[in-house]
């Protein structure tokens, strides 16, 4: 399914498709992220996906199209490999409560946080 809009909100960082039925989703930046079909964040299998961790604050820094199937993100933490298709954006936008909470879940399994974690360094 083909969004018939596609906005970006740079302040929040939601990206928000609008579809013909009048359908609407509003991904945040953080969730489109950790959710990447970026071969880096995913694997090759389901065994190999790295959990993103410390993602909370990126930003979706730019939008590019790649053809009429997908948009590649570009994220402010410098990660761009990922393309996501209208399909796999649909199933993100669909299924984005239990989605995001399997996420959470997958952090607090692991110990891990949304926020960024900052080393001290001394001198």
């Amino acid at each position: 399914m083909i969004p018939t809009e596609v906005k970006l909100h740079q302040v929040s960082g939601v990206l928000e498709l609008i579809y013909a039925d009048g359908l609407r989703f509003e991904l945040p930046a953080e969730y489109l992220r950790v959710y990447s079909p970026s071969a880096e964040v995913q694997g090759h299998s389901k065994s190999q996906a790295v959990l993103q961790v410390g993602k909370k604050h990126v930003k979706i820094a730019n939008l590019e199209p790649q053809g009429h199937y997908a948009i590649k993100i570009i994220f402010s933490d410098g990660h761009n490999s990922g393309i996501y298709s209208w399909t796999f954006l649909h199933e993100l936008g669909s299924q984005h409560p239990e989605k995001w909470a399997d996420y959470l879940a997958q952090l607090d399994a692991a110990g891990k946080q949304r926020e960024p974690q900052f080393i001290a360094v001394s001198r």
